[in-house]
């Protein structure tokens, strides 16, 4: 590996999926508030999927991070947003747009909730950590390309500043932190097993937004 951080040597590892996730035509018309009502409906549906999933994610980061200092972060994530914020965005948009939290998952979203799933119950604090940095670090990368001023709708305003602004960005750097101070050291075979659930996890962030573009 090279002088790189082992967070970005595996952002690296995922080109070109990862500058598709992040410039992705779908990410882009949501900065721009151009995604179709439908569409961002859909989207959202299928989004909110994760909810659960992400929530016990955050908690078995919580349970199996290996000092105290890496569990705050994650529970004062968990309590502030994952728990609030998000989940009365997501009941006030899909009212807005004539949507519903119990759409049936499309296969992709199946496919993701199944690598949490994975993850989290494998209680393997190193995997964990490298599929939350994914999920939160690629929103950060399309989020943050939107230019002021914002669209005038919530629906796409508040889910950018969801995934942008200081704190946003203290969040994705704290996972990709924790990222670099776990791979530091680690032998060939467990880089290659992080690399592939991290690797896994942005193709399905891409297989995601294509999904929503599609529909």
């Amino acid at each position: 590996m090279s002088e790189r951080s082992f967070s970005e040597w595996l952002r690296s590892r995922c080109e070109p999926d990862w500058t598709a996730v992040v410039t992705h035509p779908f990410a882009m018309a949501i900065t721009t508030g151009t995604v179709a009502g439908d569409d961002m409906r859909r989207y959202l549906e299928q989004d909110f999927q994760f909810v659960d999933s992400f929530t016990a994610l955050l908690g078995a980061a919580v349970a199996s991070a290996d000092t105290f200092e890496a569990r705050v972060p994650y529970g004062k994530f968990l309590g502030a947003t994952a728990t609030t914020e998000e989940k009365t965005y997501f009941h006030r948009a899909l009212a807005e747009l004539g949507g519903r939290t119990d759409a049936p998952p499309e296969p992709v979203t199946a496919a993701f909730k199944e690598l949490m799933d994975e993850v989290r119950t494998s209680q393997d604090y190193l995997l964990i950590a490298a599929v939350l940095c994914v999920a939160e670090w690629c929103y950060l990368g399309w989020a943050s390309r939107a230019a002021e001023p914002l669209p005038e709708s919530f629906v796409h305003r508040e889910w950018i500043e969801l995934h942008e602004g200081a704190e946003f960005r203290a969040w994705v750097a704290f996972l990709c932190g924790e990222l670099d101070r776990l791979g530091a050291g680690l032998g060939e075979e467990r880089r290659q097993e992080v690399l592939g659930v991290f690797r896994r996890a942005v193709e399905l962030e891409r297989a995601f937004f294509d999904m929503a573009q599609d529909g």
